[in-house]
């Protein structure tokens, strides 16, 4: 447009050489120039590219038009201004650490539970805008939809149903079920007005310093509830091991005293007797009248 305007100042200015002797011979020239910044302008409004992962929509006077430019050139009114519109998946993140979120400083979501506590939680919203619906999302929001809609909505629905669960059971049984909840309730609101919603994430969820130190001490008491535990199970297998193992030496001691007789017991003192003889050391063995050998070592 801006080629066009300044085409026809050329093209007017022409008109005041005619004064000037010396310049007049330059008017058609001038002329000529002027005629072709205009049609260069007029060939650059006409022409419009819209990049990968954009679209573009077209306002006439104001007016939004309801045909929607996808990624490429095209040839359009040179009237006519192109609104670029992002379509790729957006991040709008809400956390309570500084310079995390979308917005700086703590931005943070703080709700109140069914039992009256505060919970804090930081979310992250990824979402698009939907191509064929970009016009009416122009028409009745504007471009400033992540303000107007995204972060409104998404922190009004999250409240709304944070309602209906207790502090604990957000913080752990219940966030899955919380989660998919909202994420419900936005993407109906989001698609009436033009955005589709892929996803809800809730990246954390703080309770009271209090609720959080009572939880802390519920677990480490489980933990050493279930440590005792696995100590009482531990020594009862050990007891029953130790009855085995004497239950297993009683039955041996009686096997052998039911199974050993007096030629038994005389036939292991022979084997014994036998084994001293062939020792290396010289030995003088004498046979008492008793049963007990007399054993005597002549090397010393």
């Amino acid at each position: 447009m801006a080629l066009i305007i300044i085409g026809f100042i050329i093209i007017f200015s022409a008109g005041f050489l005619r004064s000037n002797q010396a310049l007049h011979r330059f008017i058609n020239t001038v002329r000529i120039i002027g005629l072709i910044v205009v049609l260069l302008g007029v060939l650059t409004a006409c022409i419009v590219q819209i990049d990968a992962g954009e679209i573009g929509v077209q306002k006439l006077f104001g007016k939004i038009q309801n045909n929607v430019l996808y990624s490429g050139l095209h040839f359009i009114n040179p009237l006519v201004e192109v609104e670029h519109l992002d379509i790729k998946t957006q991040n709008y993140t809400m956390s309570g650490v500084t310079d995390e979120g979308t917005k700086a400083g703590d931005d943070a979501i703080k709700v109140l539970s069914a039992d009256g506590l505060e919970v804090t939680i930081d979310l992250s919203v990824l979402y698009h805008v939907v191509p064929d619906e970009a016009p009416r999302l122009l028409q009745q929001t504007g471009i400033d939809y992540e303000d107007k809609i995204v972060r409104p909505v998404t922190r009004t629905r999250i409240r709304d149903n944070a309602v209906y669960y207790d502090a604990v059971s957000l913080f752990s049984t219940k966030r899955d079920e919380f989660q998919q909840r909202i994420y419900k309730t936005i993407e109906t609101d989001f698609r009436e007005r033009g955005l589709l919603l892929e996803n809800l994430l809730i990246r954390n969820i703080t309770l009271p310093a209090s609720v959080k130190q009572s939880i802390e001490q519920k677990i480490s008491a489980e933990q050493d509830a279930q440590k005792m535990q696995f100590v009482l199970q531990k020594e009862q297998q050990e007891a029953q091991r130790k009855r085995i193992e004497a239950q297993g030496i009683s039955d041996y001691q009686t096997i052998i005293s039911q199974s050993l007789t007096d030629k038994q017991l005389q036939y292991e003192r022979i084997k014994a007797q036998l084994e001293i003889a062939k020792s290396p050391n010289t030995k003088i063995i004498v046979m008492g009248n008793g049963n007990t050998p007399l054993i005597m070592d002549t090397q010393k």
